[in-house]
């Protein structure tokens, strides 16, 4: 970048280029990261079943739970809360900015739900979009958790957990937004993110509108 004649900045075009190129390669980075499917992983590490032959046959920790148990649950969420996290510190550490910060965090859950792994299944998002979330706004982050607690005890319903909090975390995430100025791309976050999530809780929505959703902890065929 230069100055030209009458003092005004003069952009350059290969810089141009080398932003785009670098927003790109994030963005796509962020995507495989979130690709990666611990839950499998975990899975087979563990000699146990496969996450997706049973349950809801995705790869989300509440099959994991079904899978495995508790243990690899948490041990499969937190690292998949991780490909988030790792996904929107890529594109802080390399200077990307705000927008390419929350197209990486997109990307990730995009990737988690979509994996390029496992022939675009995977999980709902949930973890990789909660993982970006907490380098994105923290504050908003550990709010959200009594919120997913409260919905998941009082209705054993982890999708309808996940929806509330996922929910809650938009509207938290443009209220802390709007107080503090954030820049306007945040507000796109706030709606992209949570719909994302819904967009890939479709079927569940359609199974809790029904009243046939099943109930964490209850057996197969058990509502």
């Amino acid at each position: 970048m230069g100055r030209g004649a009458r003092g005004g900045t003069v952009y350059s075009p290969v810089m141009d280029v080398g932003t785009v190129v670098r927003a790109v390669a994030v963005v796509v980075v962020a995507y495989l990261i979130g690709g990666i499917p611990w839950g499998v992983i975990v899975a087979r590490l563990a000699g146990g079943p496969d996450p997706r032959s049973i349950g809801s046959g995705h790869t989300g920790g509440a099959n994991v739970a079904r899978a495995l148990g508790l243990r690899f649950a948490v041990l499969s969420g937190f690292l998949d809360i991780c490909k988030g996290i790792a996904a929107v510190l890529i594109a802080r550490l390399v200077g990307a900015g705000a927008v390419v910060e929350i197209l990486a965090a997109l990307a990730a859950i995009i990737g988690h739900s979509r994996s390029p792994f496992l022939g675009m299944q995977g999980g709902r998002g949930v973890s990789a979009g909660f993982g970006g979330l907490l380098v994105i706004q923290p504050i908003v982050a550990v709010l959200i958790i009594p919120v997913f607690a409260i919905v998941f005890l009082a209705s054993r319903y982890s999708s309808l957990a996940s929806l509330t909090g996922s929910a809650a975390a938009g509207v938290g995430l443009a209220a802390i937004a709007a107080l503090t100025s954030q820049p306007p791309v945040y507000y796109g976050y706030a709606v992209a993110g949570p719909l994302l999530i819904w967009v890939f809780h479709h079927d569940n929505i359609a199974r809790l509108l029904a009243g046939t959703e099943r109930r964490f902890g209850r057996p197969p065929g058990a509502r």
